[in-house]
């Protein structure tokens, strides 16, 4: 249990945290071997209602910080308690960034604890490029890896690349589907592997769930796999 009370907080911040109920699964991130992992994905669980009520909830109520200072402490809360030592993968809005305060908050609760961190970019369309120089000044300073979620869909799109220049680049399932039936799906999927292979980024290929993907996105030296055939969120 995290003990908000005790941090330099401010007090609606504070508030709406502690009336917070979320629990986090993790779901684990492998290298191409598929036996070791190379990071664990927090993924937030709310008893009161789905994950994405709740985000339309604080984005209703423009309060979507709050709920990432909550998705940083909490996600990296359950983190420690499983005793996980890899790199621990935490959803973030592009849109918000944490304050001086905060920073200092989460640094202070967790002092020598707060290494190896991914922030993995989500929605795109609602970035303010303010806040993410803001946000990314954060990043550099504690060494942390930025994530670009769901490549391929929506707004997560060249253009996101090119903005946050990610250490890594996750590739939506929706382009991994029918891969291995479809030769033109194959063709794309092994293009875009290749363009951000020659710009030094690591990839992972999200939603992997049969073996057939498996050897298939092995062949074109994809570095890290994500999905159910290999673990389920636990």
């Amino acid at each position: 249990m995290i003990a908000y009370e005790k941090l330099p907080l401010d007090n609606e911040v504070k508030a709406a945290l502690e009336r917070l109920e979320i629990e986090y699964v993790f779901q684990p991130i492998f290298y191409k071997d598929c036996v070791r992992i190379y990071a664990y994905e927090a993924l937030m669980r709310p008893k009161k209602m789905t994950v994405g009520q709740l985000i339309d909830e604080f984005a209703r109520d423009e309060k979507l910080h709050i709920l990432e200072v909550a998705t940083f402490f909490g996600a990296t809360q359950a983190y420690i308690e499983r005793g996980y030592q890899e790199y621990l993968c935490i959803n973030s809005f592009p849109s918000e960034s944490f304050t001086e305060n905060e920073a200092e908050a989460f640094d202070t609760y967790f002092g020598n604890q707060k290494g190896k961190r991914i922030i993995e970019i989500l929605e795109y369309p609602k970035v303010s490029l303010r806040e993410w120089v803001r946000k990314s000044e954060m990043v550099q300073n504690k060494h942390w890896k930025v994530s670009l979620d769901d490549f391929g869909m929506g707004e997560n799109n060249m253009n996101a690349v090119y903005l946050y220049t990610p250490d890594i680049v996750k590739l939506d399932r929706s382009l991994l589907f029918d891969i291995c039936k479809d030769e033109k799906r194959a063709l794309f999927y092994q293009s875009v592997v290749e363009t951000f292979q020659k710009m030094n980024y690591h990839i992972v290929a999200e939603g992997v769930e049969t073996r057939e993907e498996c050897d298939f996105l092995r062949s074109l030296g994809v570095d890290l796999f994500q999905g159910y055939y290999l673990a389920m969120p636990a």
